[in-house]
């Protein structure tokens, strides 16, 4: 397994919502587990209003399966209500894997 490609979505939550934010992450990994072609899938916390999405792939099918899919969908529905700016989501080639 090749594992050479992702995505990587940095969410800025509004006021009061990264807890929100915070568990809609977390059910999206439900989501993740079904995308055959998402190799790894992370949500992650950087802070109490910064959240992100790392995501792995093999190939650039699954990439894009993934990008087409359900978790994007659902970000864009509670998008207007969670986040203070759009999702900054961007594609990026891997270099090294352990």
């Amino acid at each position: 397994m090749t594992v050479d490609r992702g995505l990587l979505a940095l969410l800025e939550a509004k006021p009061g919502k990264g807890e929100e934010l915070a568990d809609f992450l977390k059910q999206g990994r439900e989501l993740a587990v079904g995308e055959s072609g998402t190799v790894t899938w992370y949500a992650f916390k950087l802070s109490d209003t910064t959240y992100g999405i790392f995501d792995t792939f093999e190939d650039e099918e699954g990439r894009q399966a993934h990008v087409n899919g359900q978790i994007p969908a659902a970000l864009a529905q509670v998008g207007p209500d969670l986040l203070a700016t759009d999702p900054d989501i961007r594609t990026i080639d891997i270099l090294a894997v352990k």
